[in-house]
């Protein structure tokens, strides 16, 4: 494979997007909320790859702070060093650092809320970190509910990506990837990586954690889309609507997967999701 078409897969590899402008969303991060009766946990929302806080959580983020949650969310794995240049772009460094910011972020929101566990949200990456996070750095027993979007427990092989990779290692060469791509973490949500090895060697799903896995059968990035698919409760969002043809980078603004969010966050409350009929990255006119 070429470097610009290995480069074009990394990128790819974990829903890799320009990220717009889009300023801070207004009421998240709020340090002096306290969650009520109704909505016990904090919420903390981890975007994915290429992406950062405002921009991934654009649409959840509001829809959280109407409902009267505490919500959450940092920026990750930005480069050293790199430029500030609009929104700040995250999501690029070794998911086992990225894990650990998210750990100091979580006790942070944990010590000010005065609470023992929170629910998390994740999308993309944004579901592998809280997963490292459960297993490895002590995180397990603070996680109540955790509803991921187009999660990806068995790494993915978007245009063969996973196999080149591997094909590479074995010959030597798998240094060639930090030449050509800045994304650290992208090589490690490949089908077969060590990181992911690890983290299935005892089963990714703990027992005292509700989960939720919403995925789209349109995904381009996360191949197959099943590898989202797990413990818990599973939602296909086409078994629903079958007009939602929402892909990978579509899937934090489609109304039908955020409806679904919202019942998996509060369960006693859970509303029927309407269908809204979804192009690939926004609801169709």
């Amino acid at each position: 494979m070429r470097r610009s078409a290995l480069l074009v897969v990394l990128m790819l590899v974990a829903g890799l997007a320009t990220v717009a402008p889009a300023g801070a969303l207004y009421g998240l991060n709020d340090w002096s909320c306290r969650p009520s009766e109704a909505h016990p946990e904090p919420v903390v929302l981890v975007h994915g790859t290429g992406d950062n806080k405002d921009y991934t959580w654009r649409m959840l983020g509001p829809m959280l702070i109407s409902r009267g949650y505490c919500a959450y969310s940092l920026t990750y794995g930005v480069l050293p060093g790199a430029p500030v240049v609009g929104d700040v772009v995250g999501g690029l460094t070794p998911i086992e650092d990225s894990a650990a910011e998210l750990k100091t972020f979580i006790d942070r929101v944990l010590t000010t809320t005065g609470k023992s566990k929170v629910d998390i949200v994740g999308y993309s990456q944004g579901t592998l970190l809280p997963t490292y996070y459960a297993k490895f750095l002590g995180g397990g027993g603070k996680i109540n509910r955790y509803i991921s979007l187009a999660p990806l427990w068995n790494g993915t092989n978007v245009a063969g990506a996973a196999d080149t990779y591997a094909l590479l290692r074995t010959l030597g060469l798998g240094w060639l990837t930090n030449l050509i791509t800045n994304c650290a973490a992208c090589p490690e949500v490949l089908t077969g990586s060590d990181l992911l090895a690890r983290m299935q060697d005892g089963g990714i799903f703990l027992p005292d954690v509700t989960y939720t896995n919403i995925v789209t059968m349109y995904d381009q990035n996360i191949v197959p889309y099943t590898s989202g698919l797990g413990e818990g409760t599973n939602i296909v969002l086409q078994d629903t609507c079958v007009e939602d043809h929402v892909n990978h980078v579509g899937m934090p603004v489609d109304p039908n997967a955020l409806g679904h969010v919202l019942n998996a966050l509060d369960p006693p409350h859970a509303a029927p999701v309407p269908c809204v009929p979804m192009g690939p990255v926004a609801p169709r006119q």
